[in-house]
């Protein structure tokens, strides 16, 4: 007889990013594998949140009460519906030799949350794994989102949900003691960390991205618009700003860069400036986004 080992090849990386879309809707995307080997590999498809022991390794310590660089969960934001946020077709079959077989991999969040993720594992012969995928995800209840910095809250969501009545009321008892004009502002913070290192000659740099999403069920409505305020500020404190207004047509994004051109003033204090700017981000509602801007040098070594 002849032994032969079983080999594929996998059009996508370790991770499968889905991007950003407005909750409610679904995008796809395809993952191919291909049979290098000579011979019929059977195979099977697992959602790590759908693996029957999902249950008992929830039973440790809540990943919210344990650090950043401890946290080794997989599975994210799961939808409060119970359908599952990622879905693959087919789940079973067989790749023929040297031919290949299209995985089309759904996503449907139905809240917002930026920690959709999930991992998907390709198995052969109902044992082998053949390849691992980290699948993930982020949703918006408005077309509109800016991405970048270090996250400043907790990618855990608490297990109350909030009801839309109850929001509503809430709202109300607010309006009643405090009058507001024009839309109402979801303020949230950012943390831009710029780190340069000793003795290069090249310019802390990071960078933010602001972008427009299409929905089918959304009418199209005037382009986004934004504007990072505080720009004079942000000079005389060393830091440079490019691209920190501007328009987006839905499907769209544009980067703010931002890079550290006083250096030298960072090496002689050992406190960095920390310096705050406003992003205002206008679509079918406005939104702020508190903008810390932190820089730091870091040795080459």
């Amino acid at each position: 007889g002849h032994g032969v080992m079983p080999s594929t090849v996998c059009s996508v990386g370790e991770v499968l990013d889905m991007g950003y879309v407005v909750a409610g809707d679904t995008v796809t995307s395809t993952v191919r594998i291909k049979n290098t080997s000579t011979l019929a590999l059977p195979f099977s498809v697992q959602l790590e949140s759908l693996s029957p022991a999902r249950d008992r390794d929830r039973q440790k310590i809540p990943s919210f009460l344990t650090s950043s660089v401890q946290r080794t969960e997989i599975v994210g934001t799961q939808n409060y519906s119970g359908f599952s946020v990622f879905s693959i077709s087919p789940t079973e079959g067989k790749i023929e030799a040297g031919k290949s077989q299209d995985f089309v991999v759904t996503f449907s969040p139905d809240h917002e949350s930026l920690y959709y993720s999930d991992r998907l594992k390709v198995l052969l012969f109902g044992k082998q794994t053949a390849h691992e995928i980290h699948l993930k995800g982020a949703a918006r209840d408005h077309p509109m989102f800016v991405e970048g910095g270090v996250p400043l809250d907790v990618p855990v969501e608490s297990l109350a949900v909030t009801s839309p009545v109850a929001s509503q009321k809430a709202l109300e008892r607010v309006d009643s003691v405090a009058v507001c004009s024009g839309p109402r502002e979801a303020v949230r913070s950012l943390l831009l960390l710029l780190e340069y290192v000793e003795g290069s000659a090249e310019p802390a740099r990071a960078e933010l991205t602001v972008g427009a999403m299409h929905s089918p069920r959304l009418a199209a409505k005037k382009a986004v618009e934004f504007s990072l305020d505080g720009a004079a500020e942000l000079q005389r404190a060393g830091f440079a700003l490019d691209g920190a207004r501007g328009a987006l047509e839905r499907g769209r994004l544009q980067r703010i860069r931002v890079s550290l051109v006083l250096c030298v003033v960072l090496l002689q204090t050992s406190d960095p400036p920390l310096v705050s700017a406003l992003l205002t981000v206008k679509g079918n509602i406005t939104e702020s986004y508190r903008v810390l801007f932190k820089a730091r040098v870091v040795s080459a070594s």
